[in-house]
This record gives C-alpha cells, sequence and structure tokens, in this order.
C-alpha cells in the first residue's frame, strides 16, 4: 500500500511539472494559427462573392475581431473548462470531433507499433549477433531505406502493388468497406468491437482494411526500433556478466535470450514510447492515403480551411498523449529494473 502511495505521488508531480510544458505547447500553437495566411472568415463567408459586412460579422461571431491577449485568454479559459471550441468545418464541438476519430488512430498507431516490434526484435537480435555479416548489412539497409522513403510513397506503392496489380487488398477507403455494416460503437476500436459482437466475418473485413496502413506504419518505425536493440544487444553482449554465464557452460540461446535479451530491451522500452508519441501525429499522410478518418486527417483538413480550433484541439492531444505515454513508460522502466527511480 505505502508503495502505490509513493508511486501515485511521484506519478502526480511529474504531471504537474508537466503542465508548463502543455501551456508552452498551447500558447504557441494559438500563436501560430493567428500568424499563419488564411482568414477563416472569409474562407467560411457565403460564397466567393461574400461582402465585407458578412465577413466582419463571421468574424465578430468567432471571437477574431478581438485583440490576441484577450483571445488567448478566452482559449485558456475554454480548456480549463473542458471546451476546445466549435469546428467550423464540421459544426460539431472540438471534444467531439477528437473523441469520435481517435479511436481510429490509436487503433492504427497500436497496430503499427505491434507490427513493427515484430519484425524489428528479431532483426535487432540477429544483426547483434552477427556484427559485420550479411545479416547485419542487410538489417542497416533495410533501416536506412525505412527512414528514406516517406511514409505517403510507401504507402502508395503499397497501395498500387497489392491493390492495384494485385487486386488482393480491399479499398483504401477507410475503416470498413463503404458496403459493410459497421458494428456497435462499444469501444471505438473495430477489431475490438467486432470480436466482441461475435461478428467475424466483419472483423477480418476490418483487418483486411487496416494491413497496408498499419504495414506503413510499421515501415516508418522499424528503423528506430531496429537500431536501438541492435545497439543495446551488442552493448550487452560485451558485459562481465555475460562472459560470465558463457564461462560456466550455459547454452548460447538461454544467454543471448534469458540474460542478455532481458537487461537489453530497457533502452528499446524508451524509444518505444517516443515512437508511438511520433506515430500519433506523423500518421496524417498515412490518413490521406488511406483515407482513414483519424484525428490526423481531421486536422489537417482544419488547417486547409484556416480552421484554428481543431488544430490547436489537435496539438493539445497530441502534447497530453505523448505526456502520459512517456510518463508511463518511466513507470514500466522503473518497474523492470528496480534501481531505476521514477524521478
Amino acid at each position: 500500500m505505502a508503495l502505490l502511495h509513493s508511486l501515485g505521488r511521484r506519478v502526480g508531480k511529474r504531471l504537474v511539472a508537466s503542465l508548463p510544458a502543455l501551456l508552452g505547447v498551447v500558447v504557441f500553437t494559438f500563436l501560430l494559427m493567428r500568424v499563419l495566411p488564411g482568414d477563416p472568415a472569409a474562407f467560411f463567408a457565403s460564397g466567393p462573392n461574400a461582402g465585407q459586412e458578412e465577413i466582419e460579422e463571421l468574424r465578430r461571431q468567432l471571437g477574431l475581431d478581438r485583440p490576441i491577449p484577450e483571445q488567448l485568454v478566452r482559449y485558456l479559459y475554454d480548456i480549463a473548462t473542458g471546451h476546445l471550441g466549435r469546428s467550423i468545418t464540421t459544426g460539431q464541438p472540438v471534444v467531439r470531433d477528437l473523441a469520435d476519430r481517435l479511436p481510429a488512430s490509436l487503433e492504427l498507431s497500436l497496430c503499427g507499433l505491434a507490427l513493427a516490434l515484430v519484425l524489428a526484435l528479431p532483426l535487432g537480435i540477429a544483426a547483434a549477433l552477427r556484427p559485420g555479416s550479411p545479416v547485419d548489412h542487410g538489417v542497416r539497409f533495410l533501416c536506412t531505406l525505412g527512414v528514406c522513403v516517406p511514409t505517403f510513397v510507401s504507402g502508395l506503392l503499397l497501395i498500387y502493388a497489392f491493390y492495384v496489380v494485385a487486386g488482393i487488398a480491399p479499398d483504401p477507403t477507410g475503416r470498413i468497406d463503404i458496403f459493410a455494416a459497421p458494428p456497435p460503437d462499444i469501444t471505438g476500436f473495430l477489431l475490438i468491437d467486432f470480436l466482441l459482437v461475435g461478428d467475424f466475418a466483419g472483423w477480418r473485413a476490418a483487418a483486411a482494411q487496416l494491413l497496408l496502413p498499419a504495414i506503413t506504419m510499421a515501415l516508418f518505425v522499424l528503423a528506430p526500433l531496429a537500431r536501438m536493440t541492435r545497439a543495446s544487444l551488442m552493448a550487452v553482449l560485451g558485459s562481465d556478466f555475460i562472459r560470465t554465464a558463457r564461462s560456466v557452460g550455459l547454452a548460447s540461446w538461454r544467454v543471448v535470450m534469458v540474460y542478455a535479451l532481458r537487461n537489453a530491451l530497457l533502452p528499446v522500452l524508451t524509444i518505444v514510447g517516443i515512437v508511438f508519441s511520433t506515430m500519433l501525429g506523423a500518421n496524417v499522410l498515412v490518413e490521406k492515403v488511406f483515407s482513414w478518418p483519424g484525428i490526423g486527417s481531421y486536422a489537417l483538413d482544419a488547417l486547409v480551411a484556416s480552421d484554428y480550433a481543431p488544430v490547436q484541439g489537435f496539438v493539445l492531444l497530441i502534447a497530453a498523449i505523448f505526456v502520459i505515454v512517456n510518463l508511463t513508460i518511466d513507470v514500466l522502466y522503473g518497474i523492470a529494473d528496480p534501481r531505476v527511480s521514477i524521478e
């Protein structure tokens, strides 16, 4: 009980310490949106021939006629009361739009991360066990290729190869086929919701829609995960306790899998948190390529339309997720290695 109390106190201190960073993100995003070219009032006024009076009236309704400091104070007050404004594009509160679209982005990012880990860990281990070999060079070449190719390029290549040429992939038109019935909205994650209602045909259809965008996201983060696994495992394999384990006659697989890999995965755990947070913010192009209804495509559409509130809400949400994910990784790191303090 005392351990839980201490852990909760430390987590609370970390969350409080993150508030200035979140405030800085909010203020920076707010000011950046105001200096970017484009006037939302002129964009959303009725028709291209809207008069100046109509535009000024819309600016007054949006609060854009007030001084910037006053707009910022009002926005900070709205955030403190749980309001992120209303999207002019959808006509809905930004909180509702983000809540509706966040499960789609999380499902894509989590599946992409899981697929990347399944590929990166064996590749990193194989490269670390044979440094300088063709396997090592091949893994490093694959990692370099994954970093150099943009996500929208790899996504388009996958669509061309598996949908246009091979014809084995479904239409890249969202989370589910347009002619299929969606499951009841229980969790927002289609794979989980289909399983909860026992619709296995729908689950297979949703998994097929998810496969190509998840592979695209996995290729995007494969390089840092594989390279970190390789570097960390090579460092551990040169440690004294590994040489001792080998000297007493332990099997090589046991030395690597039980002793070396367990210690090598600690830095990998740290990079997983950074990678996952990056994926949520970097999946904008992937969502647009595959018509995925996530928060990334929502923010991009709002940015094109000079719709301030959704973009500001998106950035704040990503910053908050980044703080929570990194705090979770710190806690897990402390559990995996008791020598490491969460502070």
